[in-house]
């Protein structure tokens, strides 16, 4: 009996075997149907960009990454969009650029649909009533409102600069007489400031008498030669004169007197007060040394220190109020002429200028006063609460509040900021949604936390269903596992 057993075994174990490349071929051409009907329905998506979902693999036109198979349950629902609601459409190079419609973006690309189980930003989190409760959840509405800014800060009274003289002479002597010997002192224009003794002015005075006298002595000759020759002489005497700052006043007096001056005076050319005084009396001077410094304070410039932040609210033209505040709290208005094109590298600030009338000389150099700088206001601006934006390098983050405790991470790009709390929206959000202005530190966190689980957890989920499914198919291809020898003992009875 025990012989029956083992040849109808050995038996068995031949068709076996004579029978697998049968099943082995009728398996591939079931297992290849297979593999082209679901590559026939794959679709390809970018785990960093979910809202990309493609026909065919390649590379993610936002962050050039592979894109990756959709997983069944997700391609099913890629395949059926008519049955997903479509919240927005976004631009597939700029994640703040959506609409309420199909369309192109700015860089000529079809916007691409965002589902309402889809976010931008990173991955939605649902939170319960009760947890949002206890976390501080608030948030406010996206609505349009006027913005406008106040810029209140500190100026400094200066001297306007194209009113600022220097007096200098081109010649080298003795200072005999100072007329002006005190810094601070008004002068008008033509004054007398000081005389200087030169040694080589009384010469080209003397030189210019003779020249006059040759002219003079040879008028009527009858040849025209000598004559040109004369005036010539007397022409270049007169003109090394005037290259000394002799006036023409001066060389006059000269001719009518027929005597050289021992001494030179210097005339101030504008009027003003000095601000500084290089020169004593008895004193050496060289040609070109600075003697006076003279300004004129009928009008003064102020400059004002202007923040980084607030130069989109301040423009040349607009108005500004000028508080002194140790004259009464009296204030003056002027308009700012000048923004200046640098930063001032310690204050970290722009100089905006003001430039003002000072007939009372009320305003001082280097005296500090008050201004305040009121904006041009704008209008119809789509803003939200400033603190319900999370800046995160080089982004700007939001969190949309959606219908049953959902909140969407939403990439926005933000404008100005006005002085009661709200920043302009320019992309990223529609009119009318609600955005957490507390608390979106957490959701933030719980987002980011949730996202990389999920990017960690696909490979060995896809590694699992990939056992899985190869288990499935050998189970199928050669049934259940065979019993023991009782079994074949049953097959040949």
């Amino acid at each position: 009996m025990k012989t029956f057993r083992y040849v109808a075994s050995a038996v068995m174990m031949a068709v076996i075997v004579a029978a697998s490349p049968m099943a082995i071929q009728l398996g591939d051409h079931r297992h290849d149907g297979w593999l082209s009907a679901a590559h026939a329905a794959e679709k390809y998506t970018c785990g960093m960009h979910p809202m990309i979902v493609v026909d065919e693999p390649g590379d993610c036109p936002i962050c050039g990454m592979a894109l990756t198979p959709l997983k069944a349950s997700d391609t099913s629902a890629a395949e059926t969009p008519a049955e997903r609601k479509i919240k927005y459409w976004v631009a597939p190079m700029d994640p703040t650029f959506i609409r309420d419609e199909p369309g192109k973006s700015p860089m000529g690309m079809d916007l691409v649909p965002v589902y309402e189980d889809q976010a931008t930003g990173g991955t939605i989190i649902t939170i319960d009533p009760v947890t949002s409760q206890n976390m501080g959840i608030r948030t406010g509405k996206v609505e349009r409102r006027t913005l406008q800014r106040t810029i209140k800060t500190v100026g400094n009274v200066d001297y306007m600069e194209p009113k600022q003289y220097t007096v200098n002479t081109k010649i080298n002597g003795w200072v005999e007489n100072l007329y002006v010997d005190e810094t601070g002192q008004q002068v008008k224009k033509g004054q007398k400031l000081l005389e200087i003794y030169s040694p080589e002015l009384v010469t080209a005075q003397e030189e210019y008498l003779l020249a006059l006298a040759n002219l003079q002595g040879v008028r009527n000759s009858p040849f025209p030669e000598i004559v040109d020759g004369a005036r010539r002489l007397l022409d270049a005497s007169r003109n090394r004169l005037k290259y000394w700052d002799v006036s023409d006043r001066q060389i006059k007096t000269l001719e009518e007197d027929g005597k050289a001056s021992r001494t030179l005076a210097i005339h101030s050319p504008y009027k003003g007060i000095v601000t500084r005084k290089n020169v004593e009396s008895g004193m050496y001077v060289k040609g070109g040394m600075e003697l006076f410094k003279i300004a004129d304070i009928s009008r003064v410039w102020i400059n004002a220190d202007i923040y980084e932040y607030e130069l989109p609210w301040v423009r040349v033209g607009q108005a500004v109020d000028i508080t002194l505040p140790f004259v009464g709290g009296k204030t003056l208005h002027g308009k700012i002429s000048y923004i200046y094109p640098y930063v001032e590298t310690k204050t970290r600030t722009v100089t905006a200028r003001i430039e003002l009338a000072n007939k009372d000389r009320e305003l001082k150099p280097d005296m500090f006063v008050n201004v305040r700088i009121q904006s041009d206001a704008v209008v119809d601006a789509l803003s939200i609460p400033a603190e319900a934006v999370l800046h995160s390098g080089e982004k700007q983050t939001v969190f949309v509040a959606l219908a049953g405790g959902k909140f969407e991470p939403r990439q926005v790009k933000t404008g100005v900021q006005d002085e009661d709390g709200y920043i302009e929206i320019v992309q990223g959000v529609f009119e009318g949604e609600r955005v957490v202005t507390s608390a979106q530190f957490m959701l933030d966190s719980e987002s980011k936390l949730r996202e990389a689980i999920a990017k960690m957890l696909e490979p060995e989920k896809a590694a699992t269903e990939a056992d899985g499914s190869a288990d499935e198919n050998l189970d199928d291809l050669f049934g259940d596992e065979p019993k023991k020898d009782e079994n074949l003992d049953d097959l040949f009875k």
